[in-house]
């Protein structure tokens, strides 16, 4: 049986959490370590501008023309099988990492078929890489959809809020509720700062949630996001960014992330 060799890494949480910078320092990080696919799985696609590049073709664009209620169809079935087989077309290549966008679907309709096709075929593309970091959506329709299944790690992403806390504690009910196989999960806090991690601290614990990281707000992200920078000008000394090195460290001290990686 071939080992598997790449690691997957899928990172959840409500909007506004830090979710998509947590996504990109954590590509940065794993870029250094061997050759990364980062999948972006928002409709709102902010993850190439966190990254610094311009995505011009997206799946959503191009799944447009397919509808659940149409996948029986023999002649959308031969549809789909093209549409597969073009999605290695819609990466786009950087020196330090790929990154393929799912972009937003015009119109309306169910596209649960459609997106059981995209995850299988972008499985099959990120076993050619080393590392893949997926950017979910905001919310619990990746985890229904079962889009996420099979990822080494989850990791999910809240700020010092109480509505962050119970969308986590959402994702890891719904993940039990739906026997959805993660190797993996961890919870990590972004934004904190010496006045809220206690508050955190105590309302994670009340709500039986632990803690595995904390990623300290930093002002050099704010400035970033306001013009627009990418993740990667952060300085290496930045706060923000040292902890996603100890976050990546302690990744790679997983068990699951040993028998995958060696």
């Amino acid at each position: 049986m071939t080992k598997k060799k790449t690691f997957s890494i899928a990172i959840s949480g409500k909007g506004g959490v830090g979710k998509t910078n947590t996504s990109a320092m954590l590509t940065r990080y794993f870029s250094q370590k061997g050759n990364l696919i980062a999948i972006d799985a928002d409709p709102d696609t902010n993850l190439p501008q966190a990254l610094g590049v311009s995505v011009d073709k997206t799946l959503g664009l191009s799944r447009e023309i397919f509808a659940e209620s149409a996948v029986d169809n023999p002649k959308t079935k031969e549809e789909l099988h093209t549409f597969g087989e073009e999605l290695p077309n819609l990466i786009k290549h950087t020196d330090l990492f790929d990154i393929i966008v799912m972009g937003r679907a015009e119109g309306e309709g169910c596209y649960c078929g459609v997106n059981h096709v995209i995850r299988n075929v972008i499985d099959k593309e990120a076993k050619s890489y080393d590392f893949t970091i997926v950017d979910c959506e905001a919310g619990l329709e990746h985890l229904s959809r079962r889009t996420t299944e099979d990822i080494d790690l989850l990791i999910s992403v809240t700020d010092p809020s109480t509505y962050g806390i119970m969308a986590v504690k959402s994702i890891k009910e719904i993940t039990e509720e739906l026997l959805i196989n993660f190797g993996h999960m961890m919870l990590v806090v972004t934004k904190v700062t010496p006045d809220t991690k206690e508050f955190i601290d105590k309302l994670a614990e009340e709500n039986g949630l632990k803690i595995d990281a904390y990623i300290p707000y930093d002002p050099e992200i704010a400035k970033l996001d306001a013009l627009g920078e990418s993740i990667f000008s952060l300085p290496d000394d930045s706060i923000a960014y040292s902890a996603v090195e100890e976050l990546g460290q302690q990744i790679q001290n997983l068990d699951i992330y040993k028998s995958i990686k060696g």
